[in-house]
């Protein structure tokens, strides 16, 4: 797996980027997108200053070739921009999950449930060892 350091982790297979203004930016980890095999369409939620998420509420769905998994927010806050370029390019989750495959970015409500998020090593602890299970 070649998931970054530096990043926080949910149980749900997602990755949150802290950026210096506050807000969080949300992606699947490489481990979720390997699984999912070629993503062919990804459903972006509505960014909506008066819609505030709970965690993990679910706010889009990922398809595949292979399957359909919802992915939720990892924690609880407003979601402020979406990628819309993986509407045209939804293979950049695949080919990028840490970069340009990035999801949506959040305001979160309470920054103490971003630092609650695993680091990469108690992450990875998570991964089953048997890279074929699905999600």
């Amino acid at each position: 797996m070649s998931a970054p350091k530096g990043l926080k982790y949910s149980t749900n297979h997602q990755w949150v980027k802290v950026k210096a203004n506050g807000k969080i930016t949300v992606g699947v980890t490489d481990y979720a997108q390997g699984q999912m095999h070629d993503i062919t369409y990804v459903e972006l939620p509505e960014p909506d200053p008066n819609h505030e998420f709970a965690a993990e509420e679910e706010v889009g769905v990922l398809e595949s070739n292979k399957t359909a998994a919802p992915y939720l927010a990892p924690v609880s806050g407003i979601i402020t921009a979406v990628n819309t370029h993986l509407l045209d390019n939804p293979d950049l989750v695949n080919n990028d999950p840490y970069g340009a495959g990035w999801i949506f970015e959040m305001k979160p409500t309470d920054m103490a449930e971003v630092e609650d998020l695993m680091d990469l090593d108690s992450y990875e602890a998570t991964l089953p060892m048997d890279e074929e299970e699905d999600l």
